[in-house]
Formats: C-alpha cells, structure tokens, sequence
C-alpha cells in the first residue's frame, strides 16, 4: 500500500506542476495583461510603466518561477481590482463554495444511490424506465437553465426562497439543487450498473439460496460491494463542484470562489485569476488521489494490478 500511494502521490505532484503551468500560459495567451490593466486607451508609456512595474517585461520563465516561487512561500499577491492581498480575500470566499459543494453532493447522493438500487432490482421495469428518464433530464438540462427555472418557481412565483445572497440557509437551497441535480444522474447510472452486475453474481444466489432476507442481500451484501466506484466518482464530482459553481454563484449571488471568479475575469484582475484556477485545479488532484487510494484500500486488487 505504501509503495501505491507513493506512485500516485509522485503523479499527482507532476499533474499538479503542469496544471499550474498551463494556467500561468494560458492567462498570458489571452491578451497582454499590461494592456488590461492600464486599459484599453492608455498611453504606450503607460503601458509600458504597468509592464516594467508587475514585470510582465521580463521572461515567461522568469515571471512562471517567481511566481511558482512566491506560491510555496505562502504569497499569493496583490489583487489589482480589490486592492488587497490574494490570500485573506480567496480566504474569505473558499467556505461558502465549499459548502456549496458538499451540500450539492450531499443531495446528488442522497438522491442517486436509492433511485440507482430501485432501478437495479426493478430493472426493465416502469421504475427502471422512470428512474433512467429522470436521469437523462437531469444530463441533459444546463444547470443554469435549471437554476432560472427555480428562480422563477421558488422565488417569483411561491416567494419561498430568496433569490440571491449567502446570509443564511435559505439562499444555498436553489444552489444546491441546481447543481446536485446536476451530478446526480452519473451517480445513478454507476450505481444502477454496479447492482445489476452484482445482483447477478454467484455469491448473491447463494445469499437467496441460504434464505436471507431481501434486504438484507440488496443493502448488506449487493449494494456494500457496487458502491466501491461511486468513491472514485464522488471525489472527482466534489472537483467539478468546486470548479462549476462559477455559473450558478453567479446566478444566484452567493459570495463564494465561484463569483470571485466571475468578478476576476470580468475586472481582469489576473492575481486573483491566476491564484483561483491554480487552487481548483489542485483542489481535483487532490481529490482525484484521495479517491485512488480510497478504492485501493477497499479494494486490494488494485493495490495488486
């Protein structure tokens, strides 16, 4: 076991060192940031007093490794728009999309797991069809088409919910169906898949053959084992969580990292972009290595392979 994890650890390190790169390039690819900064009808010398002064002027490979640099020392820069530290404010914003992501997949599994158990024992049946029907809306719908459909449902219409701000409860319960909602079908459909195979392997007939209750064959024994995938998939959804709430934060106003986002890239504030996309991306890895070594310890043939 130790020998795994210091491969994927080893791995996840190399994943993590490209992503930060592709990052810091892709941001310099999109436009001078000198010119954003100072603005579209700044004087050349003007621009050129922004480049010499943030050191856009001096090599990529000098800028990335300063950069890089500052990051493992714990500094993250100035933000240019907000006029303070990258830190404290990314800070300030992480729980509220945290919570935002955990309430989400909370749901999403909440909802998934017994619609994919139902749809595995009745299988080919009218709950199976309406279970996978559920799902595919579910895939197919934008989350923020989805999200304005609540709006105007819970909000404009029933005056239930409020429609924007994170002051309380009430503002991430349309959040988080949007976006759990969302994620769900996947779940589902692993699940749903899981049981069926499981449901008819040889142990699960002995299991009926011995007289065991039928719930006891479908929690205790069939669904234990087909739920050992949805650990890989539920780490790498809490990812995309994280890196999807920009949209519905938006929507909906939530004063989380989503929204920073959108305000970062709106205001070109390139510290704050540049710190925000490095911590989602690390944020996946991590979540992606903590689901390898997850499935690994329940399962030793990985180990093996």
């Amino acid at each position: 076991m130790l020998t795994y994890t210091l491969k994927r650890l080893g791995l996840a390190l190399l994943v993590a060192l490209a992503v930060s790169l592709i990052a810091f390039l892709l941001l310099r690819l999109s436009g001078d940031p000198a010119i954003a900064i100072a603005g579209e009808g700044a004087r050349q010398a003007d621009i050129e007093m922004v480049r010499a002064t943030y050191g856009f002027d001096r090599p990529l490979v000098v800028q990335y490794a300063e950069w890089v640099g500052k990051m493992l020392r714990g500094d993250l820069g100035m933000s240019i728009y907000f006029k303070t530290e990258v830190g404290p404010l990314i800070a300030s914003k992480l729980p509220v999309t945290l919570m935002l992501g955990l309430a989400s997949l909370a749901l999403a599994l909440l909802v998934s797991v017994p619609l994919g158990v139902l749809a595995a024992v009745f299988k080919n049946s009218w709950i199976d069809r309406l279970c996978l029907a559920t799902a595919v809306v579910g895939q197919a719908l934008p989350n923020f088409f989805f999200a304005l459909l609540l709006v105007m449902l819970f909000s404009i219409s029933l005056h239930w919910l409020p429609v924007s701000g994170s002051d309380s409860w009430q503002h991430f319960v349309m959040p988080t169906i949007a976006l759990g909602y969302y994620v769900a079908p996947a779940f589902m459909r692993l699940v749903r898949a899981g049981m069926v195979e499981v449901l008819e392997a040889d142990y699960i007939r002995t299991a009926r053959a011995k007289g065991l209750p039928t719930r006891s064959v479908i929690f205790k024994h069939a669904l234990r084992n087909a739920v050992v995938p949805v650990v890989a998939l539920a780490a790498v959804q809490l990812g995309f969580l994280l890196g999807g709430s920009v949209v519905i934060e938006t929507i909906f106003a939530l004063d989380g990292l989503g929204y920073l986002a959108y305000q970062s890239i709106t205001f070109k504030d390139y510290p704050v972009m540049q710190i925000i996309v490095m911590l989602l991306s690390a944020s996946y890895v991590v979540l992606t290595l903590a689901s390898d070594l997850a499935n690994a310890w329940l399962d030793p043939r990985i180990r093996v392979a």
